[in-house]
């Protein structure tokens, strides 16, 4: 499975201290059972002193194979552990699906 694969690796990548990976699949037009839309959401040590954009790199070369062969979308949320501590509902829901490029 998919999702199992990005659990291991981002826990190797970055001993969090808190992981979510969320299969976000069944709000988009895909087949049911899909594993191609994922939310992850990290709170890790590592990210200390690290701007958002060298955190989001940093979880996209973890996952670079399941980005270039199986996952179409990816949302990344990264979060040190005093940020963590001090968002009171957690990380943001994911929008829902507009439909992607479809013609109307």
């Amino acid at each position: 499975m998919i999702q199992e694969r990005i659990e291991e690796k981002l826990q190797q990548a970055f001993t969090p201290l808190h992981l979510e990976v969320i299969n976000e699949s069944y709000m988009h037009n895909v087949p049911e059972g899909s594993e191609s839309h994922f939310k992850v959401i990290v709170v890790s040590e590592q990210f200390e002193g690290m701007r958002l954009i060298g955190r989001h790199r940093a979880v996209n070369g973890a996952l670079a194979d399941e980005l270039a062969n199986h996952i179409h979308a990816l949302a990344i949320h990264t979060y040190t552990e005093a940020e963590w501590q001090n968002l009171n509902d957690g990380a943001p829901a994911s929008p829902a699906c507009r439909g992607g490029s479809k013609l109307g």
